[in-house]
């Protein structure tokens, strides 16, 4: 059914290295359970997740523009499964692989259930953007309009603004047997147009481009009246696409414009780099994230009323099937249309929200080493802000007790106050080190650029382990205290983005104790240098022993509910997909272990099966921020253990990535972390519950039952931290609260 017109270019041979052998990868994991393991559709579960965030731009509880962001979210997420998954799946297809994974389905199945699914969900996408959302926008003072909308006077001025600042951006590209068909960048916008010659009679094709690097919504008021300034109440965009369909006459003079349809193409951009015959690492990258844009297509997206020879003539030169065709009755790429959340519209959106800085870093005085040398402290994000994770670095890059730091960079954010600080520690003489890791995928370019600008001033920048990403977020600054050294650490959940920890949920924890930065020194003499076997105190890593421990910790929770102990096991992460790790949960369950789990994306794990998962309940919540932390809890006999992690329970982040998960040691700090996720397993309100044929019911308040919107409840908790701190800070007075240019401690 799935067959291409001609066979897609195979990938190269997965990863293997550049630096030497700082880690030594894991063999990868151990063989698979029986193929009769019930397993959900690792695909379809993705998709099943988009589609509960579809659901929340359905919903009217949320304001107008948060639904259009999740509206705006389901689109762009469509288009990374597309590009990464999709593209996976029809790779496995012209290789010919016709053998069932875990979950019972082949390639060509899966991608048939993928093509039914996806388009019963742009249907659903278009609806709501057309039928809905849009419309009361434009109650609301937003409008999104094309050239039809528009009075003769706006026309012309429009037209005006075409031929001054659009159309020497444009160029036509002509396909005849003297033009071959131009290349097609991933997720451009482009216009299929057939021009005729009045005189021959003769049709032909051309296709131009939309400019991406121009606004897609043209404020409308600007082009008319020239203002500089959309009034925050009143808004009306002119969709480029529509301008330059409208012009078309301007870029074929003599020509009469038959038609003009609309279409974008979505290209595999899952990049493979052969390390082990890289020289240099950074340059591969460079050249492997440029090739990306040259990936095979996977997805032709066009509008019901193209032509069928215009599809022809597509389907012919991008050498692709009908089946890699979808049909949108809306404006293709919706995604773009989030750049209307950042109107000046506040009635339309969430009320604003400040993070709490925990009371101990309020303390007048007190630096934040300081605060971390009084007992570790518990970040929740975004509910704790990340400033003092921030403040650690920038401290340690000016303090002069520092004498080096240490930390992993995954994703950060271009304004971050962390790079200025790691080039400012360098060029004041400490010994900085930062693990960059180039394959973050998407990331690329900007870790590059950070790469380059770390070097630049002096810092020992490493840019991986062969053959492995490195997704562990750990922080070490070393500090000479009186006659001894001291070590600092943060180990975190979510990555060292300012900008994502408002967003995303993640845990950090700060610590100076001992067995702590022992670990994490060890660690970063792994991850830059050369090691043997690498024990550690605390520390549990990926690839070396996180998926023997985890399979330790559930076969623990097993024999505890054997022998009559108390036994139960919590978890949240964001995927749930190695088939080891279910197998051992549904032994768990057999045993009458209690298991409950909050998954946000892909479950393959099938809850309530009689006999194999009855005792295991899986929930996801999306809300308004990202349910990003990883958490374990296990009763461990009545002995409870509380970690967290920056890995979820997936092959690659057991046998693919570096990856660290960590205990919560301080019996106060464990229980809030339990506390956080017994909130979230009473939601009511945003939470879903799967079901055993891979479905979710959203859960609600039953009659009588006080609804809990666990995000909720921990912004209102925050807001009260927040209110407190200003009270203390107006009672005690703003000198108490200045920030000491150095460290008032004995011990230091």
């Amino acid at each position: 059914m799935f067959r291409r017109d001609e066979q897609r270019p195979r990938k190269r041979r997965p990863l293997r290295l550049v630096l030497g052998e700082p880690v030594t990868p894991s063999p990868g994991p151990t063989p698979a359970p029986s193929p009769s393991l019930p397993l959900l559709n690792r695909e379809l579960s993705w998709l099943a997740f988009n589609e509960r965030v579809l659901e929340e731009a359905y919903d009217e509880r949320w304001p107008l523009l948060e639904r259009l962001k999740f509206l705006a979210i389901s689109e762009t997420n469509l288009d990374e499964f597309f590009m990464i998954r999709v593209s996976g799946l029809l790779d496995q297809l012209s290789s010919e692989v016709v053998e069932p994974t875990d979950d019972g389905l082949s390639p060509a199945e899966a991608l048939a259930r993928v093509r039914a699914t996806v388009q019963e969900m742009q249907a659903r996408q278009t609806s709501c953007l057309m039928t809905d959302l849009l419309p009361k926008l434009a109650a609301a003072g937003i409008s999104i309009l094309t050239w039809s909308d528009l009075s003769d006077a706006q026309r012309e001025a429009a037209s005006a603004h075409f031929r001054r600042n659009v159309l020497p951006v444009l160029t036509p590209l002509a396909v005849d047997p003297g033009h071959p068909f131009p290349f097609l960048s991933n997720l451009s916008l482009n216009l299929a147009v057939e021009v005729k010659n009045p005189e021959t009679g003769e049709t032909k094709f051309a296709r131009v481009k939309v400019p991406q690097a121009m606004p897609r919504l043209l404020p409308l008021r600007e082009l008319v009246e020239g203002k500089k300034k959309v009034k925050p109440e009143k808004a009306e965009f002119l969709l480029l696409e529509s301008l330059i369909q409208a012009n078309l006459a301007e870029l074929f003079s003599g020509l009469e414009i038959v038609s003009s349809h609309l279409f974008r193409v979505t290209r595999d951009a899952d990049i493979e780099i052969q390390e082990d015959e890289a020289s240099d690492l950074l340059a591969t990258i460079e050249q492997e994230v440029r090739r990306r844009r040259f990936g095979a297509v996977v997805r032709l997206e066009v509008t019901p009323k193209t032509p069928k020879r215009v599809r022809k003539l597509l389907l012919k030169q991008l050498e692709i099937s009908e089946n890699e065709v979808y049909e949108v009755d809306g404006p293709i790429g919706a995604g773009d249309l989030v750049s209307l959340t950042r109107l000046d519209r506040k009635e339309l959106k969430d009320p604003p929200f400040s993070p709490a800085v925990p009371a101990v870093f309020s303390q007048p005085d007190t630096s934040i080493f300081a605060a971390i040398r009084a007992g570790d402290i518990l970040l929740h994000h975004p509910y704790d802000s990340f400033s003092p994770v921030a403040e650690m670095i920038e401290r340690a890059s000016i303090d002069s007790k520092t004498v080096a730091i240490k930390m992993t960079l995954y994703r950060t954010n271009a304004d971050s106050a962390i790079l200025p600080a790691l080039i400012r520690a360098a060029e004041n003489g400490k010994q900085v080190a930062v693990l960059v890791e180039l394959k973050a995928r998407f990331d690329e370019e900007k870790n590059i650029e950070w790469a380059k600008s770390l070097e630049q001033a002096g810092v020992h920048v490493v840019y991986g382990v062969v053959g492995l990403k490195t997704h562990g977020k750990i922080a070490l600054v070393v500090r000479r205290e009186k006659d001894e050294i001291r070590r600092y650490v943060h180990l975190g959940t979510g990555n060292y983005n300012e900008s994502t920890a408002r967003i995303y949920t993640d845990f950090g924890l700060m610590t100076c104790r001992p067995e702590f930065g022992e670990d994490a020194t060890r660690l970063f003499n792994a991850l830059t240098g050369f090691a043997g076997k690498t024990s550690y105190a605390r520390l549990v890593t990926a690839p070396k022993d996180m998926h023997r421990a985890v399979l330790e910790w559930i076969a623990g929770e097993t024999a505890h509910a054997r022998a009559g102990r108390p036994s139960g096991i919590k978890a949240k992460m964001n995927a749930l997909v190695d088939p080891r790790v279910i197998a051992a949960l549904y032994e768990a369950s057999q045993a009458g272990v209690p298991v409950d789990l909050i998954v946000r994306g892909i479950c393959c794990l099938k809850p309530g099966v009689p006999g194999v998962s009855e005792t295991i309940r899986v929930r996801s919540i999306v809300g308004r921020f990202l349910e990003h932390s990883r958490t374990f809890v296990f009763e461990n006999g009545g002995d409870r253990r509380v970690w967290l992690s920056s890995a979820d329970w997936m092959p690659r982040n057991f046998f693919r990535r570096v990856e660290t998960a960590f205990p919560v040691e301080e019996p106060m700090l464990a229980q809030q972390v339990v506390d956080v996720l017994d909130t979230m397993l009473k939601d009511n309100v945003r939470a879903r519950r799967l079901n055993e044929n891979g479905g979710y019911e959203r859960l609600r308040p039953a009659e009588g039952e006080t609804p809990i919107d666990s995000q909720a409840v921990f912004v209102e908790d925050a807001r009260r931290r927040v209110l407190k701190a200003v009270e203390t800070f107006e009672r005690r007075g703003a000198d108490a609260f200045e920030t000491p240019e150095r460290e008032v401690d004995a011990s230091s």
